[in-house]
């Protein structure tokens, strides 16, 4: 599925959007009508060994579709995704959760810093808005959220609303400045690629977006935050003996020397 709906031109970049699929079938409809098909080129699908028809709807949607034979986690996924994306010439790669969560329909204010060479990364902020509860957010989760986010700012040096949301996208200087395969497999590879790229000198701006929780929608459960929680501040500490050499970690050293800022 190339050049979906956008002028052929050499000197656009070429937009890939990422979708790490788990058990998405209920969702992914919805979410694929509401990409703006002229704002990018291709959407890859990776899914994770889902037990529903995902991969059969992804492929009745026309998707690129890569499929994992056995379950291996969510950043497993995102790696596959982003290894894809990237051989497939992406210049920028977006994110966009099959479960309807985010809303894609803001896909192009994503784009626009990186189009312009403005930062090398872009997040989406449920805090931005100033009403994160208002799409349902439990309460617990947006504690968690703002006093992991506060650690995050103080320990890295810089300031972002927000660090864990999953509506991001990357420049292919990014992807290619961080050795993102030597991350988790699991949920707090989203924090590791950030220290990755704020350790090899990536910018990174946010824009304000909104979220909907419901029952179609993934979520971890409050026990499953708390160790997502841990592992975060596991991932803090290891950028803070990194940083001051104490104890270097090839995880957060660049993949090639010409990246760091």
């Amino acid at each position: 599925m190339e050049r979906l709906g956008r002028e052929n031109s050499s000197s656009r970049k070429h937009v890939v959007v990422i979708m790490p699929a788990y058990n998405a079938e209920r969702t992914l409809r919805r979410t694929y009508r509401d990409i703006p098909k002229d704002a990018v080129d291709e959407i890859i699908l990776v899914d994770d060994a889902s037990q529903d028809r995902t991969l059969e709807v992804a492929r009745e949607l026309g998707l690129v579709v890569y499929a994992h034979e056995r379950n291996r986690g969510y950043g497993a996924n995102q790696k596959t995704c982003y290894a894809r994306a990237l051989e497939r010439g992406a210049d920028v790669v977006v994110m966009v959760h099959p479960d309807h969560q985010y809303d894609p329909k803001v896909i192009p204010d994503l784009l626009e810093p990186l189009l312009r060479d403005e930062c090398d990364a872009v997040f989406g902020s449920r805090m931005l808005g100033g009403r994160p509860l208002d799409g349902r957010m439990p309460t617990w989760k947006y504690l968690g959220n703002v006093f992991l986010s506060a650690i995050e700012n103080a320990v890295f040096l810089v300031y972002l609303t927000e660090y864990h949301s999953g509506f991001r996208a990357f420049s292919r200087r990014y992807l290619e400045a961080v050795r993102f395969d030597l991350n988790s497999d699991g949920f707090v590879f989203d924090t590791e690629i950030i220290a990755q790229g704020i350790a090899n000198g990536m910018k990174i701006r946010e824009i304000a977006i909104e979220t909907r929780y419901f029952e179609e929608a993934s979520s971890i459960g409050f026990n499953r935050s708390v160790l997502y929680g841990l592992r975060i501040l596991k991932t803090l500490a290891k950028f803070i003996l990194h940083r001051n050499n104490i104890w270097r970690f090839g995880q957060f050293e660049p993949a090639r020397g010409e990246c760091r800022r």
